[in-house]
């Protein structure tokens, strides 16, 4: 519903620009998205207007209705759960000493690769909204602030993974070192 107080927008638009607006912190297939669409509309949280077209499929429009933004609102104004993470890569770390610390390895710099990735694409995002403004102008001017605050800890949280990942690294590599010299060692 959050992604509707952008405006009016089909599946599509939703599920493509996912990636560019919650993706950092909310996963969800497109599958999922025209799922939740449906379940919300019969909910009457969205209404659905049909937009026909020619030479293409008719397209399904998206908005809130009242009844969506006071459950916005609502949903604003309690605590969150609290938040929980399963990252398998995390157990293949705990359980380093007795597995194989190269495939460890290339996973970390695997996951260094994507929060590059990441990154980068954050900050595109970032100068698209910031536009040529200093970001205090931005703060003060912007009509919706929240997209751009979550982007802000999209990029913390892939900084922190970029730094863990060279630190994890960098103490494997030298416990290996240190390994193969002790195996060298009469």
């Amino acid at each position: 519903m959050a992604a509707l107080l952008e405006g009016e927008a089909s599946g599509y638009d939703l599920a493509k620009g996912f990636d560019a607006s919650v993706a950092n912190f909310w996963a969800a297939t497109p599958q999922q998205l025209y799922r939740e669409l449906d379940r919300m509309a019969a909910d009457g949280l969205v209404r659905a207007r049909v937009v026909h077209q020619e030479r293409r499929p008719d397209k399904r429009l998206f908005s809130l209705t009242g009844t969506g933004y006071r459950a916005l609102h609502e949903f604003t104004a309690r605590p969150p759960r609290p938040g929980v993470i399963r990252d398998e890569l995390l157990v293949q770390v705990q359980a380093v000493d007795a597995g194989d610390g190269t495939a460890v390895r290339r996973a970390l710099e695997e996951r260094m690769s994507r929060a590059e990735t990441k990154i980068a694409r954050y900050e595109r995002l970032r100068a698209r909204l910031l536009d040529g403004r200093f970001e205090d102008d931005y703060l003060a001017e912007a009509e919706r602030i929240g997209p751009y605050l979550t982007l802000m800890r999209g990029l913390s949280f892939e900084r922190e993974n970029l730094r863990w990942c060279e630190q994890s690294l960098k103490i494997l590599a030298r416990r290996a070192e240190q390994a193969d010299a002790a195996e060298a060692s009469p």
